[in-house]
């Protein structure tokens, strides 16, 4: 059942009936939030204002942002000077280019100097849909993670996207913030707690066998394989949308609790959230691990949901990987 505390919305399984929306909306409420609580906050973009929802942020504070145009390395070391000169500077671009074009910039000017720096990801995994592969950033959450440093946060939905980005202008380090372009259910509401940090469990069976630890939009998935399931195998949904720091205290009791964990992610299975949650378990609490996401491959064109069903990342392959995680216990 639904766990009351995570506060989603009323109908969540009526998937016709919720409004869906683009997380990359939720970072453009989110950073204007955080501009009118703190001036310090700028915004700095790659020639994609529009596709990254920075320009409402201009049309409100046209003064506290920066077109650094077509040049992401320099969109990265401009914004560690504004950093180290008092500003909260939020750059943004496609994941494929940020940090896809200049992880160097990114480690060498922000992260090791642990300045406050928020890299926003947008378009991230293959619902970009006909993009293609080339646009379709399957392997920024492992670059990201592996620097000392830094946050690392991909939101559920809309709302969670809103929370994550007006968090982040608060924590006191960089932080990168992976953000969907495709349209994807709305089921968290603005009583929903959000903490960086801190996992939420939304979904939780009697006595459960197996524990979903999913992370970003594929959370909804997640929820709906656990519903669908119930009367098969008892199921937990945790949304680990701090990848680091991970919630490790949550995925613990969790995989101490069920025995068995699935993990769920639009990214590459390799050094992404799922590598994360199994280094984590292999030296505390070691149980049977599948794992949901791209497995070693590039993207290509196609409608986003016709390409997450495609790579096996939707309900029934989540499903799937639930009845063969409990076989293996």
């Amino acid at each position: 059942m639904i766990v009351p505390d995570a506060k989603l919305l009323k109908d969540v399984f009526d998937k016709e009936s919720l409004e869906k929306g683009s997380t990359r909306d939720g970072f453009g409420r989110g950073v204007i939030e955080a501009g009118e609580k703190d001036e310090r906050v700028v915004v700095l973009c790659a020639d994609l204002a529009e596709s990254t929802r920075s320009h409402w942020f201009k049309e409100e504070f046209p003064e506290r942002y920066i077109e650094v145009g077509v040049a992401e390395q320099n969109l990265a070391t401009i914004a560690s000077g504004l950093a180290n000169y008092g500003k909260i500077p939020f750059i943004t671009s496609y994941a494929a280019f940020s940090p896809g074009r200049n992880n160097e910039q990114i480690r060498t000017t922000i992260t090791l100097s642990n300045l406050p720096v928020k890299i926003g990801g947008m378009h991230a995994g293959v619902s970009v849909g006909p993009d293609g592969a080339t646009h379709q950033q399957l392997e920024d959450i492992a670059l990201m993670r592996v620097q000392p440093n830094m946050c690392v946060i991909y939101p559920a939905d809309v709302e969670e996207a809103r929370k994550a980005t007006v968090a982040s202008a608060k924590h006191n380090g960089p932080v990168y913030l992976r953000f969907a372009r495709s349209k994807t259910p709305i089921f968290t509401s603005s009583d929903s707690p959000y903490e960086i940090g801190k996992a939420n469990m939304l979904y939780e069976g009697d006595s459960p066998e197996v524990v979903i630890i999913s992370t970003g939009p594929l959370t909804y998935n997640a929820l709906v394989a656990a519903n669908e399931l119930s009367d098969e195998v008892s199921v937990s949904v945790l949304n680990l949308h701090t990848i680091k720091p991970m919630d490790e205290e949550a995925v613990l009791n969790e995989a101490k609790k069920t025995g068995a964990v699935v993990t769920v992610e639009e990214h590459q299975v390799a050094g992404g959230m799922g590598s994360a949650v199994a280094e984590f378990l292999s030296l505390n609490n070691p149980v049977p691990i599948e794992f949901i996401g791209i497995k070693d491959q590039f993207g290509q064109s196609g409608e986003p949901d016709e390409l997450v069903e495609y790579y096996g990342m939707g309900v029934e392959s989540i499903k799937e990987a639930v009845r063969k995680v409990v076989k293996r216990k």
